[in-house]
């Protein structure tokens, strides 16, 4: 994250360049590849967040707004247009932070987790309970397009490009957001937030922009899910959904913004082998390999460096 600007962009635009040219190559990934990227939206956001020191088991709860939001829009509103569908999760679910982040800014360690987690459970109940939105079932979105090109089915493809391209806004977006003063104070907040109060800035104030920022990107990937998959069910909202973003985020780190994608990617090929050559026990195939990664990888992915160590040596019988 803390990379210098003119490295960080080339690389991002690389890394964009690089999944489009795999998305053609391989079209048969393509689903596994889209719900990857969709999630690593999500697990971004969450990233952010626990430079703070605070981990939000409530990334669901966007996620299914996100979700959700495009469905309503479509089978409703009869809206097809993905740009127009996209602007609604948005302004969704930031209202939505913005409200809920008057009450979580002030809270910190387990109260932060289990209030986030309250506020995407009680979604969830209220989805399961809606007969008119399919209850546990769902409902299935169909026919989303961009200036007339479809999106999903066949034609995915067209919808993971735009979801390439949406993660590589985001991922600048967040980088941008660390090098200003707000996103400076994350690590401060963890370290010692009684001295970043000291100093003159506001730690609530800090969490409170940074929440709001991390479930608009969540929305977006619940939104972009939607679109891609053509399905939504209360799922997105299960505390089960929010801890699978809280593995990746471990297994990624807080030290690079690549990492969540790259996670989340990784997690999504592994379960897709494991329950094609294991099926009765492929939960126990990707529970090892979780558990190997932590124990292997105790600061995630973003915790690894390529480049030599600078050492110093001291002159033998140099007196200081």
């Amino acid at each position: 994250m803390m990379n210098k600007a003119q490295t960080f962009v080339p690389l991002a635009v690389g890394a964009a360049l690089f999944l489009i040219a795999a998305a053609w190559a391989l079209p048969t990934w393509n689903f596994v590849i889209s719900i990857g990227l969709a999630k690593g939206l999500a697990v971004l956001g969450l990233v952010l967040m626990m430079r703070a020191g605070l981990v939000s088991f409530g990334q669901g709860l966007y996620y299914a707004i996100g979700g959700y939001s495009v469905g309503l829009m479509v089978n409703l509103w009869k809206i097809n247009e993905a740009i127009l569908l996209l602007i609604a999760p948005v302004v969704i679910a930031a209202a939505t932070a913005a409200v809920a982040a008057l009450l979580l800014s002030r809270y910190r360690d387990i109260f932060f987790a289990m209030l986030t987690l309250a506020l995407s459970m009680l979604l969830y109940g209220l989805l399961v309970k809606s007969v008119e939105l399919g209850g546990t079932d769902g409902f299935n979105i169909r026919g989303v397009t961009l200036f007339g090109l479809p999106l999903s089915g066949p034609a995915r493809f067209n919808g993971l490009a735009i979801l390439i391209l949406i993660c590589f806004t985001a991922a600048i977006t967040v980088w941008y957001f660390g090098k200003t003063s707000l996103g400076r104070l994350l690590p401060g907040i963890k370290d010692n937030e009684i001295r970043v109060e000291y100093l003159g800035a506001s730690a609530n104030k800090t969490i409170y922009v940074s929440y709001i920022l991390a479930a608009v990107l969540a929305a977006l990937g619940g939104a972009m899910s939607g679109i891609l998959v053509a399905h939504v069910d209360p799922e997105m909202a299960f505390w089960a959904t929010s801890g699978e973003f809280v593995v990746i985020a471990v297994l990624a780190g807080t030290g690079n913004i690549f990492t969540p994608f790259i996670a989340a990617l990784a997690l999504e090929f592994v379960r897709t082998f494991a329950y094609q050559h294991a099926p009765n026990s492929w939960q126990l195939v990707l529970g090892v390999i979780i558990l190997s990664m932590i124990l292997f990888l105790p600061t995630g992915l973003g915790g690894i460096r390529f480049g030599k160590r600078k050492t110093t040596t001291v002159e033998a019988g140099k007196k200081a």
